[in-house]
């Protein structure tokens, strides 16, 4: 019979004023020796008991419900602790004692959770794809991964964008009202036809490309815009990919399915209202925050918009007394997306499966943060993990809108033996820069080339091998993206890709080329580049301009192809210009076209 190594000295009376508060810091095996020092007349005795550890599997932390298929597999692999509707001060005092935590969208995992947890916690399942109710950067600084449930609610989802669509096209909602409240209006609630109407699907990824299949069949002419969306996949079932401007402007119908990211919050607001037909219809089942919601209701009275039909909504539930919600002309439902009893069950078996594999140690495709990185590799190649993303996120913002990125070639310089230097980890960041600013999905070492590969991504690596010290693990980064448009065509190189290049100096990520442009600019705060002919006072004259509006350049670089011809200017600013102000720098008469790029 195996024993512990070692054992505890408890005391009795303890013991018996609090039989339930042993809290075990370590692994224990199924069996394990405990000593007790037992109250004797003639003084202590230490008793030693052998104890059968009922407890040695797991503790699966379940804050919401759950679907009874999703707590069998559970069941099978781990102790499960069903409590619902808890505070966040009843969960910060439960989690320690748990392995793993699983919650839908209403319970916030905090830092405070993951604090908590004192170390125990391993893996945070969220039942559904966003995961804006938990500290990303917290998990993974507690060594956490957290895990979603991406693809089980996508028809539920899909059907519900139909069906909003559909109800909101013949007024089903205000018609149904109206029979209740006693009125027969049947003129008041002549609808509209679907066929051969344009449909814009706006993202198409799961649920998008499923919505277009149901509006194909309708009978709707389908259209969409997705920067990442495979070509051949849209002709497949008869979609047109196109532009943002050209699906706002030739569409009656706009479905939307793309990602909340900082680069599509609010970017249906007044200016793309004005772009789209008079009398155009909205549906959105995707997140609340693409819409901003004052510019609708404005969009709504004026008549550019004739309806709109939302599952989603900036804050939830939106306040009583909300415009948008009390809107005639406007159908809502409470989130119900994914709400159909197949596809609870789906994200139930979904993310049980990801949880007990990842409890088991293996690496799950549906992680959404990064995985623990040895220190060691961690601290030599910190400076360039950080060159690597931003060099990912600076080149795909180069690229012209409606061009789907489908071809990028990282190239590393070093003086250093291919197997001296592992690049996956550079791969993965690169990889993160490209998808992560136009996408809702987290990239990181376990999901890169599987995101990559869904997308459509082909990221191909080349290695220039180079004399020196090996002291360094890198010379420079380059990464150059094929067959597309840019927005700078100074970035075009002599080749034809979009190139951009980066080095690290003093632990400082700086871009260093740009297209065939040498370039020196720290990679900090944000980035305009200009095109220009090289001239005297160039500088100056932008500089003035920022200054004017109050915007702090941190760092100015000029790369030139020869002295009086062209020149790109690379400016480094720590406030974000506003429109105007770019605006008054493109009006610089030497100044041939500029771009400014979020990093």
């Amino acid at each position: 019979m195996a024993t512990a190594a070692s054992s505890n000295l408890l005391s009795a009376s303890s013991l018996k004023k609090n039989p339930s508060s042993l809290s075990w810091h370590v692994p224990l095996s199924n069996v394990f020796s405990v000593t007790v020092a037992v109250p004797h007349r003639h003084g202590q005795r230490r008793a030693s008991f052998v104890v059968l550890a009922m407890d040695a599997k797991p503790t699966v932390l379940v804050a919401e419900k759950l679907g009874e298929a999703g707590l069998n597999l559970l069941k099978d692999f781990a102790n499960i602790d069903c409590s619902y509707n808890m505070t966040q001060e009843e969960l910060c005092t439960k989690i320690s004692l748990c392995d793993a935590l699983i919650v839908r969208s209403a319970t916030k995992v905090t830092r405070e959770v993951f604090e908590s947890s004192g170390g125990r916690l391993k893996v945070v399942g969220r039942a559904g794809v966003g995961i804006d109710n938990v500290d990303l950067s917290a998990a993974t600084e507690h060594g956490c991964l957290v895990v979603n449930a991406p693809t089980a609610n996508t028809v539920a989802a899909a059907e519900h964008g139909i069906s909003l669509l559909t109800s909101m096209a013949r007024n089903i909602a205000q018609a149904d009202a109206s029979v209740k409240a006693g009125k027969w209006q049947r003129n008041k609630y002549v609808g509209v036809s679907l066929v051969g109407k344009t449909l814009a699907v706006m993202g198409f990824g799961k649920v998008g490309s499923e919505v277009a299949r149901r509006a194909k069949g309708l009978g709707m002419h389908v259209i969409a815009h997705d920067p990442y969306a495979p070509a051949d996949r849209a002709r497949a079932i008869g979609v047109e990919l196109v532009s943002f401007d050209e699906a706002l402007s030739t569409s009656h119908f706009i479905s939307l399915h793309m990602p909340l990211t900082p680069a599509t919050s609010k970017i249906f607001n007044d200016e793309a209202f004005a772009k789209m037909k008079k009398g155009v219809r909205i549906v959105n089942v995707a997140r609340g925050g693409v819409i901003d919601e004052e510019a609708l209701v404005r969009a709504l009275d004026a008549g550019v918009v004739a309806q709109a039909a939302l599952d989603v909504f900036t804050v939830e539930p939106p306040s009583k007394d909300s415009k948008l919600v009390h809107h005639e002309s406007v159908t809502v439902t409470p989130h119900l997306g994914a709400s159909t009893m197949e596809a609870q069950e789906g994200v139930a078996i979904e993310i049980a499966e990801a949880v007990v594999g990842a409890l088991k140690g293996e690496l799950a495709a549906t992680a959404v943060n990064a995985p623990m990185v040895p220190a060691e590799v961690l601290s030599e190649l910190a400076p360039f993990v950080v060159l690597a993303e931003k060099l990912g996120r600076l080149a795909v913002q180069l690229v012209a809108g409606g061009s789907g990125v489908k071809s990028v070639k990282v190239t590393y310089a070093s003086a250093r033996a291919p197997d001296d230097l592992d690049t996956r980890l550079l791969r993965a960041m690169i990889t993160k820069g490209l998808i992560e600013p136009i996408s809702s999905v987290f990239v990181n070492l376990v999901n890169a080339d599987f995101t990559a590969k869904q997308r459509g991504l082909r990221i191909s690596e080349e290695r220039i091998l180079l004399d020196g010290s090996p002291e360094s693990p890198l010379e420079f980064i380059q990464v150059q993206i094929a067959n597309v448009e840019s927005k700078f065509a100074s970035a075009i190189s002599e080749s034809g890709e979009i190139k951009v290049e980066g080095k690290v100096k003093d632990g400082i990520p700086h871009l260093t080329r740009v297209g065939s442009f040498e370039v020196d600019v720290s990679l900090e705060g944000s980035l305009i580049l200009c095109r220009q002919v090289d001239q005297p006072g160039m500088i100056g004259k932008v500089g003035s301009v920022l200054g004017e509006e109050n915007v702090n350049v941190s760092f100015m670089s000029v790369g030139r192809i020869a002295p009086r011809k062209q020149a790109v200017m690379a400016i480094g600013v720590d406030e974000e210009p506003s429109k105007g102000t770019l605006k008054k720098i493109g009006e610089i008469p030497a100044v041939e076209e500029f771009v400014f790029l979020k990093l």
